[in-house]
């Protein structure tokens, strides 16, 4: 049996044994020895959106302030004036057909008057278009106030008056059901005391009490 040849005492002290690869047990270059290491491109913080420190959008109202929703800017409250005013557009467009009808039927009674019995009393076609306007009004208003506010959050004073009707939980339309029953109280309570329709103007979250009930609120588009 041959004897191992021993190592090399003579060979280069960097040199490794066998066939170790280099740089086994080795410095890695890039640090120390005066190397600065390596840098690195500097990551930005976790934080909303990946790349946005936190406490971006801070001040902003979240979704929650006064009950409304969770995660997103708070639309602008609408003012008292533009609600008026919608509530005006909206009960022309209601009352239209009605003030037609009526108007007919006025006209045709006051031509007649003064004639003898039974030619004083109004024409079948005008109590006729009477009857047809008022249908037609209350069609427009279910229409309007009811499933087109419901829906989509505005009426057609509302959506001319860039203002829309929302939950003040979720944020959105309210739906036809609760649409009438708001409607139905604004009246009650209209009737009741003038003061709701003046309510927004002094109220923190510019409320009138059918809102309150009926946990709403009327923004800015």
């Amino acid at each position: 049996m041959s004897t191992p040849t021993p190592p090399d005492d003579n060979r280069p002290q960097d040199q490794p044994y066998g066939n170790a690869q280099p740089g086994y047990g080795q410095q890695q270059p890039g640090y120390g020895y005066g190397q600065q290491p390596q840098q690195h491109p500097q990551q930005a913080p976790y934080g909303p959106g990946y790349g946005q420190p936190y406490g971006s959008g801070y001040g902003q109202q979240p979704y929650g302030a006064y009950g409304y929703g969770y995660g997103s800017p708070m639309p602008p409250l609408a003012d008292w004036g533009p609600r008026v005013a919608a509530s005006l557009i909206d009960s022309l467009i209601s009352l239209a057909p009605l003030l037609i009808g009526f108007g007919a039927l006025i006209a045709n009674t006051a031509a007649r008057d003064g004639n003898p019995p039974p030619d004083d009393v109004p024409q079948w076609w005008s109590i006729i278009l009477f009857f047809v306007g008022t249908i037609a009004s209350i069609a427009l208003s279910l229409w309007n106030r009811v499933f087109r506010q419901g829906g989509s959050g505005q009426s057609v004073g509302k959506s001319a008056l860039h203002i829309k009707l929302i939950d003040a939980v979720t944020g959105e339309p309210i739906g036809a059901g609760r649409s009438f029953l708001r409607d139905f109280l604004s009246g009650v309570f209209n009737n009741a005391c003038f003061l709701n329709v003046l309510w927004p103007l002094w109220d923190e979250q510019k409320q009138t009490w059918h809102d309150k009930v009926m946990n709403t609120y009327v923004v800015r588009t």
